[in-house]
């Protein structure tokens, strides 16, 4: 497990050439089940990512850990793009690929979150996800799942023949179809969201998702004072309904006014 960011303090960013200020923490938590924690994350601008690790104690700890290092050493700017990051996650994979070389099974891991970009000079989120672990935006009172999970449930809702409402309980629900590792090529997706005064982004494992659905997690989201209270108490509601895996949070939160007339989110799907 690596934590890069303070886990439960608040901080703070304002971006240059705009009215806009960024608030964020990070929190996570073994959980109730498990005896390692196999979740990593960085919570410092302009990178807000979580990896869950699979391959089991110590492999999942260090494929988690080799991909939000890599990220956060191509973190060397207040913006990013998507090919710093692609490049991030292809160092991460050859590191991976290293500690697998014991494992019959292979090392992989799910990394998922947002990082500061430039839409036409106008800063954004970009999104990225790899595997199950999510990302949230709360704006205006309401919870949209941003990215789309990399799992064989997930493209059996697509297809109809299983209920959103059962997919946490199939048996299914832990086998996804991407991941960084596992000696292929990582292969993200991306969403552009761009930064309005009063969102809250949340970044999460699955730890967090198969507890709470998703009217919990938008009423404690929206209802914390702060980033830092956001993560801690979606955490803390995560393994107090069960915490039957590891929890992860990061939460970002958008302050300031508003352009006159800007009233509606937007979100734009990156072409690759």
């Amino acid at each position: 497990m690596t934590e890069l960011g303070s886990p439960v303090t608040d901080h703070h960013l304002a971006l240059e050439g705009s009215t806009l200020t960024l608030d964020w923490a990070g929190v996570t938590d073994v959980g109730r089940r498990r005896a390692h924690n196999e979740d990593s994350y960085v919570a410092e601008a302009p990178l807000f990512v979580v990896a869950d690790g699979m391959g089991g104690h110590s492999a999942g700890d260090v494929a988690s850990d080799a991909v939000v290092r890599r990220l956060h050493e191509a973190a060397t700017a207040p913006f990013l793009t998507t090919d710093a990051v692609e490049e991030a996650l292809l160092r991460a994979t050859e590191e991976i690929a290293v500690a697998a070389a014991d494992t019959e099974l292979g090392v992989g891991t799910t990394v998922t979150g947002a990082f500061l970009s430039l839409d036409d000079d106008e800063p954004s989120f970009t999104v990225f996800n790899v595997g199950d672990s999510r990302v949230y935006l709360l704006d205006a009172g309401v919870l949209r799942q941003v990215t789309v999970d990399h799992s064989v449930v997930q493209e059996m809702v697509d297809a109809g023949m299983l209920h959103p409402d059962d997919a946490e309980s199939h048996p299914d629900s832990n086998v996804i179809t991407r991941a960084v590792g596992f000696d292929v090529e990582p292969r993200p997706d991306y969403w552009r969201v761009p930064l309005r005064p009063g969102q809250r982004l949340l970044v999460c494992s699955d730890g967090l998702t198969k507890e709470l659905d998703a009217r919990a997690i938008a009423t404690t989201l929206g209802a914390a004072d702060d980033a830092s209270g956001a993560a801690a108490d979606l955490v803390e509601q995560a393994v107090a309904a069960g915490g039957r895996d590891n929890v992860t949070a990061v939460v970002v939160v958008v302050r300031g006014t508003p352009p006159e007339g800007d009233t509606e989110a937007d979100e734009t799907t990156v072409p690759r």
